[in-house]
């Protein structure tokens, strides 16, 4: 079962499907000695969970509604009519589609030295030591960077071509930190349990809630630029 999602769905595993299955999203037959049977309905069920989360910004609660509803007209996403994952909630701008649960998982890690930071970036020391000094910019425990801050010394040196300088930055540093405390708030008596099936729902809670957060930023940001434009 798990060979077969991984072909599609490569970070998947094992404690993934046990997650899911105590949110209800999928319901494995159990033989009598209490393994799980999974069906090909069953894995075509985890194939549509998985990619409406990856592909469609769609939280756990609303994909489990939309299969109830399946289930209650007797069908499924393996049997006609096919249940298709439903359009994204939140449309940035038409056409374009905000960030998914699926952009805060952990990737593959990137140890970058403070050069092929210089290099990857186009950014000159000086600029990075402004980085670092007002918070954008935080090597890791062992002075190395990651992927993240390539793409963080890229925008704010294109920033830097309309007269915004690194300190001028610092609220977003601020406002960033208060969003992540808050999520930290949230996922926190979750990610206490010590069981596997918690740590896989405080991690997708928080993946989750960091996508909403950014798109909602994002339409603030964009309603606030509105008002401005037009006035």
């Amino acid at each position: 079962m798990l060979a077969q999602l991984r072909t599609e769905f490569p970070d998947v595993t094992i404690s993934k499907i046990r997650f899911l299955e105590s949110e209800g999203l999928v319901r494995p037959a159990r033989t009598a000695s209490g393994y799980r049977q999974f069906t090909p309905a069953d894995v075509e069920r985890l194939r549509f969970v998985l990619s409406a989360q990856r592909d469609h910004y769609l939280p756990l609660k609303v994909i489990k509604d939309q299969l109830d509803a399946a289930d209650g007209a007797g069908t499924s996403p393996s049997g006609p009519p096919a249940l298709k994952p439903p359009r994204r909630l939140v449309s940035l701008t038409p056409g374009a589609e905000g960030p998914t649960a699926e952009d805060f998982a952990p990737g593959r890690e990137i140890r970058l030295t403070k050069e092929d930071l210089l290099e990857q970036s186009g950014v000159d020391a000086a600029l990075l030591a402004e980085l670092e000094q007002f918070g954008l910019i935080r090597p890791g425990a062992a002075g190395f960077y990651d992927a993240d801050a390539v793409q963080v010394a890229k925008t704010v040196r294109a920033m830097t071509e309309y007269g915004i300088e690194p300190r001028h930055l610092r609220a977003f540093r601020a406002s960033a930190d208060r969003e992540v405390g808050l999520l930290e708030q949230i996922v926190a008596p979750v990610s206490r349990h010590r069981d596997e099936a918690a740590k896989a729902r405080a991690d997708e809670m928080v993946r989750e809630l960091a996508a909403l957060s950014v798109t909602l930023h994002t339409l603030l940001v964009k309603a606030g630029i509105r008002s401005v434009t037009s006035g």
